[in-house]
C-alpha cells in the first residue's frame, strides 16, 4: 500500500511529540473555552499588606494551564463609586506585579474605566483598590478587562498554522450565534490548549465553560 510524503510527515510528528512527553495536538479545529470571571493577581508585597507578613496562598484548584491555581483567598475591590465588589477570588501564583482582571459589567459597577489588554500589561491601565483582612492596597495602575485569548502548545500552535502574536477570528455557535474578531493567539511550551473570554463574552453567546468554538475559514 502506497503511502504519500505528507501522511509520512504527519506520523514522524506525532512519534516525536510521543518520544518528547507532550500531549498530541487536537487535529479536529475545536478549541475548548474556558471562562474567566473577576480575579486577582498580587505581587508577594501586596500579599503581605492585604494577608500579613510572611503569608503564603492557600491553592485550592488546579486551574486549566499548568502551574495555575484559584486560591482560597477573597478580597474585595473598590472603584471611584465606593460601592464594593467582594468576594474576588486570587489566584496563583504569585506576581511581580498586583493585577485586577474584570469585565466591562464590573467597571459600570465600580465606576472605572479599564482597557481591554493582555495579561500582564498594566502599564496606564486603570488604579483600583484591594482591601484585605489585615490592610489595604491602592493601584496605581493594574485593572483591565481581559483580552480574548487562545493558548496554545507549540505543536498545537504547529497543527494551527499559528504563532505566538497571531490573531485570528472566532466562529461561536452557542444560543446566540456570533463571531469574535482580533482574538490573541498566545503560544507557550507550557499552554494547553483553551480560549479564554470573560463573564461578559460567554452570557452574550450563550456559552460557558467546556464549550468549543472554531477558528474562521
Amino acid at each position: 500500500m502506497d503511502i504519500s510524503t505528507e501522511k509520512i510527515a504527519e506520523m514522524v510528528k506525532r512519534a516525536l511529540l510521543e518520544i518528547k512527553g507532550e500531549q498530541k495536538p487536537s487535529t479536529d479545529g475545536a478549541i475548548p473555552i474556558g471562562v474567566s470571571n473577576r480575579h486577582i493577581h498580587l505581587s508577594k508585597s501586596d500579599l503581605e499588606t492585604l494577608f500579613g507578613e510572611g503569608y503564603e496562598l492557600t491553592p485550592i484548584k488546579e486551574l486549566s494551564q499548568p502551574g495555575q491555581y484559584a486560591c482560597k483567598e477573597q478580597l474585595t475591590i473598590i472603584g471611584p463609586s465606593m460601592r464594593p465588589i467582594e468576594n474576588v477570588r486570587v489566584l496563583g501564583p504569585v506576581r511581580k506585579a498586583s493585577q485586577v482582571e474584570i469585565s466591562a459589567t464590573d467597571s459600570y459597577v465600580l465606576k472605572v474605566k479599564p482597557p481591554v489588554r493582555e495579561s500582564g500589561n498594566i502599564k496606564d491601565s486603570a488604579p483600583i483598590r484591594i482591601v484585605g483582612p489585615k490592610g489595604v492596597v491602592e493601584l496605581n495602575e493594574g485593572c483591565i478587562i481581559a483580552n480574548r485569548h487562545i493558548h496554545m502548545s507549540p505543536a498545537e500552535a504547529e497543527v494551527f498554522g499559528l504563532r505566538d502574536g497571531d490573531y485570528v477570528d472566532i466562529d461561536v455557535n452557542g444560543k446566540r450565534r456570533t463571531r469574535w474578531f482580533d482574538v490573541q493567539v498566545r503560544v507557550h511550551k507550557d499552554f494547553r490548549l483553551e480560549m479564554h473570554v470573560d463573564t461578559d463574552d460567554a452570557n452574550a453567546a450563550g456559552i460557558g465553560n467546556g464549550f468549543t468554538v472554531t477558528i474562521a475559514k
